[in-house]
């Protein structure tokens, strides 16, 4: 690690920290060179592959600018989309790759997004899936209201928070299995 004052190749690590969240280490450097001090923060770095090969550190952003996509129009807040960009995050991370194809992130974003908005999933499945007819979007359906019929009603989608029929149900939707 340079020094950021005197440019010296070399460094001394004085203190180590891990942040609250567990995702990067603070350390406290002190150059021999000039003696002074500074902070540098590690986080490890993960790649998404593009399907044309490309590759490109992963953006949270960009989660979150998909799921706003598929959430147009639907009673879905900024905060709710924050935390969902987040939840796919935590998930990609914790696969323990250095670099994860983009169509796996798509995937990361599926279950997440199906808890939180019903209509949004089967948007966003629908892209990603690549579904080709109308039969695609029926299996999908059928699915979901099989699921329904299993846990009596649907799993804190968005009929619960309009005050629609269902259970009264208190789950975090972004509960990582």
């Amino acid at each position: 690690m340079h020094c950021p004052f005197c440019r010296h190749t070399d460094s001394r690590v004085v203190d180590s920290r891990a942040s609250e969240d567990g995702t990067s280490i603070r350390r406290r450097r002190q150059c021999p060179e000039c003696g002074r001090r500074f902070t540098t923060i590690e986080t490890t770095s993960l790649s998404v592959t593009k399907r044309s090969g490309a590759s490109e550190p992963f953006s949270r952003d960009k989660v979150l600018a998909g799921a706003r996509k598929a959430c147009q129009g639907r009673p879905v807040s900024e905060g709710e989309l924050a935390l969902l960009a987040q939840s796919v995050e935590d998930t990609v991370r914790a696969s323990g790759v250095a670099e994860i194809e983009a169509h796996e992130v798509g995937m990361a974003v599926l279950e997440p997004l199906r808890r939180l908005d019903e209509v949004a999933y089967l948007r966003f499945a629908s892209v990603y899936r690549a579904f080709e007819s109308l039969t695609d979007f029926e299996a999908e359906i059928s699915l979901l209201r099989a699921e329904h019929q299993l846990s009596d009603g649907p799993p804190g989608g968005a009929a619960d928070r309009d005050g629609g029929e269902g259970p009264d149900v208190a789950a975090t939707p972004y509960e990582t299995p």
